[in-house]
């Protein structure tokens, strides 16, 4: 594997690590609940990152996303803790599956990230892009996650 392949391995493993930190100073019935000036909670904000990764690498490799399908009803964009059913993963559960996340992600695609797929509408054209965006878009959640936790 190559070094800048390792460091985003690295920061996407150290990134995840201090949002389950935060998480982990939550308690279940905190993280149900929505302050207002928000729409989501912050269970719904780890099952978004979880499923949002998924979905941007299922977006370029065209390949089936590792997730079952009804997290997009769930946690897809613009839905809502409404959405949720007795199905839906605890806050618990989240934690765990956004825990073993990067392992997955680097066990399954590790060696393919710099594979030439057709680009996506924002012009990624690889994993390793999607990655790096997917790291963004997980620390703008962590923000929210924070700010929500402020207003709890």
């Amino acid at each position: 594997m190559k070094k800048r392949h390792e460091v985003l391995f690295n920061q996407l493993d150290s990134y995840r690590s201090y949002i389950l930190v935060v998480a982990d100073t939550v308690s279940d019935e905190d993280a149900e609940k929505i302050p207002a000036g928000f729409n989501n909670n912050i269970r719904w904000n780890l099952g978004h990152i979880y499923l949002d990764q998924f979905l941007w690498i299922q977006a370029v490799t065209k390949e089936p996303a590792d997730v079952p399908e009804k997290f997009k009803s769930w946690f897809g964009y613009g839905t809502s803790p409404a959405d949720f059913t007795e199905e839906t993963p605890s806050f618990s559960e989240l934690k765990e599956l956004l825990k073993t996340q990067p392992a997955r992600i680097k066990e399954s695609y590790g060696e393919r990230l710099e594979e030439e797929f057709e680009p996506t509408e924002m012009g990624m054209h690889t994993i390793e892009q999607v990655l790096t965006r997917t790291i963004f878009h997980e620390g703008m959640h962590l923000q929210t996650i924070l700010d929500i936790k402020k207003c709890i």
